[in-house]
């Protein structure tokens, strides 16, 4: 099985809608990459300070398996909500392929897998307002034996 491993750092986010009448934005995002499971969902701190200019500069690590970036399928999302003690509000949101991520990385990155993105915060399928900056980089194409990656996740529920 071909993997890579892929890293995404969120920068920060500008010029967000106030989802928040009375009390100030609390804004942190959730990043999901190949679909809507809760297992790759991971998340930043909260940003208590920025309000609708959040910053977060934190770094999230993935395994991704090669045949994500082959096609269109798989894909990189970042929802952005405000914290409240009713329940978080939904700012809005970011996806794009994993296949352009890599190929603009690749292509553009001067041979480093690396890339700094600056794209439109969407909510539903228009866009709505602000845009989110992140940077990521995709490391080398490693090799893992199936027989071996079985081995490992089984020791890892022994513990």
């Amino acid at each position: 099985m071909e993997c890579r491993k892929f890293e995404i750092t969120l920068i920060s986010a500008n010029n967000l809608e106030n989802v928040r009448m009375l009390c100030k934005m609390k804004v942190h995002a959730r990043v999901s990459i190949g679909g809507t499971s809760p297992e790759t969902e991971k998340r930043t701190p909260t940003d208590k300070h920025g309000e609708v200019n959040p910053a977060w500069n934190f770094t999230m690590r993935y395994t991704i398996s090669e045949t994500m970036l082959e096609n269109y399928n798989s894909m990189l999302v970042v929802k952005l909500y405000c914290k409240r003690k009713m329940g978080d509000r939904y700012v809005g949101e970011i996806h794009t392929p994993m296949k352009e991520l890599f190929e603009y990385a690749k292509n553009g990155g001067g041979g480093t897998n690396a890339a700094v993105l600056t794209l439109p915060v969407q909510k539903g399928c228009v866009n709505s307002q602000g845009a989110l900056r992140f940077s990521y980089r995709f490391g080398e194409r490693v090799s893992i034996d199936k027989l071996l990656l079985a081995e490992c996740v089984s020791s890892w529920s022994l513990c």
